[in-house]
């Protein structure tokens, strides 16, 4: 039973975070809301951090959740610039960096991650950098931006999508670029090869230089800056900056040190969750990027062994904020939402739908021209539908969804040609 003198105490100032505020009261709770920031912005939405505020397309003001009124308007008591670093699950209280405790009644944690570190010398000299939150995008548009006009090179550890969202921003600026990369192609671990290469095309075809198969192994300097990276190949290349983009890790501190049940990081990480987004704790939930929820269209599910899957991506945040409000309020709540996310680079644009590495499909069907980057790729394993990518094709993703979810086998000839309507598919 929910009444008006409940606390509920979301932490988190993210997309996830923010939206679950919003679901809160949009359904009708009337007690008190406290969300905690460790950020002195207001949420904020992380996309356009790598997309079009970082090229200069979108102003500051365009990244919010909400305006700043909004929070004052609907009651939600903010806590800007103030870190959780303590839970006590057995007095329900979180107290702040600033010593501050707050009692909850329930709890979202919406922590998010954090990224990766280079573990190699030089990561202390200026020049090296990172990009997670909207204080390190507004830092690296200016650095973006000198480049272009100094004919400075960018060097990129990573070829995944930050690294690639990154490239293709510093090239629009004119800036040169090299992407250190120890797998065979870019996004290897998402795409796998069949699809990777596409990118290496895209990108050598507007200027990016890759080097496969290789690591960094220190960034070297002169007077506190950066001069040049090498790598365990024994290469070495010039750099006036380094962005290091190996992927980001679950911020499960609070979490851990609570005793909440976690995910093995050998299976992605993050807080253990059920389909109601709810711990191990009855009285917590846990949302976005660090939450591991069941999946039960994962290959191998619900035999696969794997506890939940972690989904690092916008509409994770998006809808599992609201979700997780849901289930707090007491709602019936199965949150089995298909993954999805979304690139810009260059001139293509790119959906993906579903969850398929490398090893669990033994299938690649296009459809449409891959050399005219104007396609949709379907990844099959058994006959079924594991995940699909459209490219330069729009407004396919509702459909290519259901397929997923239908589960049944599909004729692979059909899905490669054009003549077949999708929507067929599903009858």
């Amino acid at each position: 039973m929910v009444d008006a003198h409940q606390t509920f105490v979301i932490v988190g100032g993210g997309l996830a975070g923010a939206k679950a505020a919003e679901t809160l009261r949009s359904e009708g709770f009337t007690g008190r809301v406290i969300l905690i920031c460790d950020e002195r912005d207001h949420p904020y939405e992380r996309p356009p951090l790598s997309k079009g505020y970082l090229i200069g397309k979108e102003e500051r003001e365009s990244v919010f959740v909400h305006e700043p009124a909004w929070y004052a308007r609907c009651d939600i008591e903010l806590h800007l610039g103030q870190p959780a670093v303590h839970l006590d699950r057995a007095a329900r209280t979180v107290r702040l960096g600033d010593g501050t405790l707050i009692a909850y009644d329930k709890l979202l944690l919406a922590t998010g991650a954090e990224p990766r570190r280079l573990d190699v010398p030089g990561t202390g000299l200026a020049g090296v950098h990172h990009l997670r939150r909207l204080a390190h995008a507004e830092r690296l548009r200016g650095v973006l931006a000198s480049l272009g006009r100094d004919n400075g090179h960018l060097v990129i550890a990573g070829a995944g999508w930050i690294g690639l969202e990154v490239a293709a921003a510093a090239r629009s600026y004119g800036a040169e670029v090299t992407i250190v990369e120890p797998e065979p192609t870019p996004l290897h671990g998402v795409l796998g090869p069949e699809l990777g290469a596409l990118f290496t095309d895209l990108h050598r075809e507007h200027g990016v230089r890759f080097h496969f198969g290789a690591r960094f192994t220190e960034i070297t300097g002169q007077d506190g800056v950066v001069l040049a990276v090498r790598t365990d190949d024994g290469e070495e290349h010039p750099a006036h900056d380094v962005l290091a983009a190996i992927g980001a890790a679950p911020r499960t501190a609070l979490a851990e040190q609570a005793g909440l049940a976690l995910v093995d990081p050998s299976d992605g990480g993050g807080i253990a969750v059920d389909a109601s987004l709810r711990t191990s704790d009855p009285h917590i939930y846990a949302a976005g990027d660090v939450a591991a929820a069941p999946y039960p269209l994962a290959p191998g599910a619900p035999d696969s062994g794997v506890p939940g899957l972690r989904v690092e991506h916008w509409a994770n945040a998006l809808n599992g904020g609201p979700a997780a409000a849901r289930a707090m309020l007491g709602q019936e709540v199965t949150y089995d939402r298909v993954p999805y996310f979304f690139s810009d680079q260059y001139d293509i644009g790119l959906e993906y739908s579903g969850y398929a590495p490398p090893g669990s499909y033994d299938q690649v069907v296009c459809r449409g021209d891959v050399g005219k980057r104007e396609f949709i790729s379907f990844w099959l394993g058994d006959g079924r539908l594991l995940a699909a990518m459209n490219v330069n094709v729009w407004d396919v993703t509702e459909t290519l969804q259901n397929l997923i979810r239908s589960g049944r086998p599909l004729d692979p000839e059909r899905l490669a040609d054009p003549e077949v309507p999708l929507d067929s598919l599903l009858s």
